[in-house]
């Protein structure tokens, strides 16, 4: 899909700086170097809009995207990075749960998970911390293309299985470097746009 207009409208270190609007918010969480900002530019067809980095735990703050002025795409920091210190990592906790209890329940989640690597503990966690609060998360497979065709079908059912085999879960292959996936992953976000904009 083509988007004509995709900038930065906010970046968020603080509750003060989050966005209070009534556009719709689409989500996106998951583990640290999971790939978030690579998918994010892959979907907007901009190169450099989310900064991409080999460093696990760059992203600090809340990033928001207003897309088409109509909806916004919100880049939250990626957990489970260790190396950041005990109470940086409270503070991007507090600023996370405190986005969510703002973004409940309208926004959308979407919840990437390296295929390569498989579902962790740390997923199974966040994925339960959103099913807790009547949320189901769209959950992408990153980096798919780094699997042989052989064994992608065993690593998307390994990831079932770690976050409990739901029947309601939508689970999409993605590879930010190919583009698989993503026209099945605008399906998904685009009808939530719509729904909401005519809720």
């Amino acid at each position: 899909m083509k988007i004509d207009t995709a900038r930065v409208y906010r970046t968020a270190f603080v509750a003060a700086d989050l966005v209070r609007d009534e556009r719709p918010q689409i989500a996106f969480v998951g583990r640290s170097n999971v790939g978030k900002s690579s998918l994010l530019n892959r979907l907007l067809g901009r190169k450099g809009l989310a900064r991409t980095s080999s460093t696990p735990g760059r992203t600090r703050s809340i990033n928001f995207f207003l897309i088409e002025e109509r909806f916004f795409f919100v880049d939250l920091p990626g957990y489970g990075y260790a190396k950041v210190g005990k109470g940086e990592r409270a503070k991007w906790a507090k600023l996370i749960d405190t986005y969510f209890a703002h973004a409940f329940p309208g926004a959308l989640v979407v919840m990437l998970i390296d295929a390569k690597v498989g579902a962790t503990k740390l997923d199974e966690q966040a994925y339960a911390y959103f099913c807790d609060r009547g949320i189901s998360p769209v959950v992408v497979a990153t980096k798919i293309d780094r699997l042989p065709r052989g064994k992608r079908m065993s690593a998307m059912k390994q990831v079932q299985v770690v976050l409990g085999n739901r029947e309601e879960m939508t689970l999409i292959p993605f590879s930010a470097t190919t583009g698989e996936g993503a026209q099945d992953l605008w399906g998904t976000l685009h009808r939530y746009v719509n729904a909401e904009k005519t809720a």
